[in-house]
Parts: structure tokens; sequence; C-alpha cells
């Protein structure tokens, strides 16, 4: 049983009025525990609202969402998903709500009921797992975009949560603050097994994921490990989706007549192709 189950998953805003906008159509995904997925797709297609339906926020209007076996959509489960499924926003001003780094990390768990010793244990090492236990006492407004991010993904570590859902989470940020966070979700991936759902725009974040899932008008468009979603350039674009800028420079080499094996994820491999091209065109000359 995988631990995140979407099963046959409709959803409408404002389902009761005559207004009522289905969002999601019939969707089926599943997650495994310990695996790092990125959910693409472009505005309006769903992903937020999936974000929201995997820790209870939003509940199916057709359809069941399991976490670790338990449906969300009973009151008696909300408490118990929400302690497995924590949810970090684009904004971290939107879920900073402490004076102290430290008191901010530890919201959550004494809303949970820990014990302060145990609060303690766990505020220092969810500092430590995000790089920011020297900030455990400064003002989190005083903090850049990145590292607030950083102090907001904390506060979910710190609650124990098996899955870290990241609704856009570098679409604020610059660069720099990009690679911090990105550093730290990889990171929690591998060193802790944490789960990740990573929705994002940036198709370089995308393929450092171990499984790449698209969506388009409400339902999975295609699923696959990063390689295996980023060679379908020309489907892709067919939706009016994008691909990896070195996935897009090579498909359009490859349109001009320069035809490359396959087609890179990333700067290092297409730069590493485009020279063995050159050095097998040199020879070809020699």
């Amino acid at each position: 049983m995988a631990f995140l189950e979407v099963k046959q998953v409709r959803f409408s805003y404002d389902a009761q009025t005559a207004d009522a906008r289905e969002v999601l159509h019939g969707v089926d995904l599943e997650i495994e525990e310990g695996e790092f997925v990125a959910l693409l797709g472009h505005n309006g297609c769903g992903k937020s609202t999936m974000a929201k339906l995997f820790n209870g926020m939003l509940l199916p209007t057709a359809g069941k969402v399991l976490v670790g076996g338990l449906d969300t959509s009973l009151e008696e489960n909300q408490l118990p998903v929400r302690k497995q499924v924590g949810l970090v926003l684009q904004n971290p001003d939107n879920q900073l709500v402490a004076g102290i780094v430290e008191e901010d990390v530890a919201f959550g768990p004494e809303n949970l009921g820990v014990p302060p010793v145990e609060i303690r244990r766990r505020v220092d090492e969810a500092l430590k797992a995000v790089e920011m236990y020297e900030y455990r006492e400064h003002a989190p407004h005083k903090l850049s975009g990145g590292q607030k991010q950083r102090v907001a993904i904390a506060g979910i570590i710190a609650m124990e949560t098996k899955c870290i859902v990241l609704d856009e989470p570098t679409a604020m940020l610059d660069p720099k603050g990009r690679g911090e966070v990105m550093g730290t979700i990889q990171k929690l991936n591998r060193e802790k097994g944490i789960t990740i759902v990573l929705i994002t725009h940036y198709m370089d974040e995308a393929v450092q994921a171990g499984r790449v899932v698209v969506m388009d008008e409400g339902d999975i468009l295609t699923s696959g490990t990063p390689r295996q979603v980023f060679q379908q350039v020309e489907f892709l674009k067919r939706h009016s989706l994008d691909v990896p800028q070195a996935a897009e420079l090579v498909y359009r080499l490859g349109a001009s007549g320069v035809k490359l094996p396959e087609i890179p994820l990333n700067e290092e491999e297409c730069v590493a192709m485009l020279r063995r091209y050159l050095a097998g065109r040199a020879g070809a000359l020699s």
C-alpha cells in the first residue's frame, strides 16, 4: 500500500452552488513512502488543490485520499493525517507566527501537546537539519526569503511528519534562496527518508526529483522519471508545458539538423553531449 493514495478524486470549489467549478476530474495517484515527487503543470491545472488534499486542508468532492491508509474525509482522521503530512506554502510570511525563530519552530509541536523537553529537542534538531540553528534567536522578519522558507520547513520537521508537501516554495525567492531551499529538500529526503511532494514551475527543480508527475486540466497527463518525462518534448509542448533549458536547446538543435542521441536534463549533460558531438565531427573531417 502506497503512503499517499488518491483514488478517483474529484474536487469542486463551491460544490453546493450553481457556480461550482470542478478542478480535478477523477485523479488517480500513488506516492510511496520516501519518494521525492515533483508535481508540474501550468496555472489552474489543479496542483495546489492536490497539495491541500494531501493533508486534509481540503476534502474531495468525490473519491478518496488516503494517508498511511487513513481516509482524510473522516473527521477523526484529520489530526492524525496532519501529523503525518506537513504543508509548506509559497509565501513563508504566511506561516511564520512568532517573533523569534525557535519559538516559531516550536509552535506546531506545542499545538500537538508535545512535552516541553521533547519540544526543545525537536526544535534544535529541526533547525540543524535546515542549517538555521545559529539563527535560532533571530527575528524571522529580518531573515532573507530563503532563510524564512527554511524556518517554515523546520516548523514542519519539528512536528515529525513523514511527508512534506511544498506548494511552489521557491516562487518568491532569488536564485540563492532557491538553491538553499532545494538543498534542504534534497537533504531531508536523502538523509531522513522524508517523503517529498514538490509543486514547482521550475524545470531545473523538477529534474532533481525521483519522479515527475505532470498535470493538465485537472488530471494526470504523464508520469515517470525526469528523463522519461522530459524526453517527450513534442508531447509536452502540445500541452503548452515547458521543459528544462538544456532539453529545449537540444530540441531546437535537432529541428535545425543537429541530431544528438538523447535529450539532456541539465547544463552539465548538455555540455558533455555537445563536446562529444563536436569531437566526432572534427574526427570525421580530419
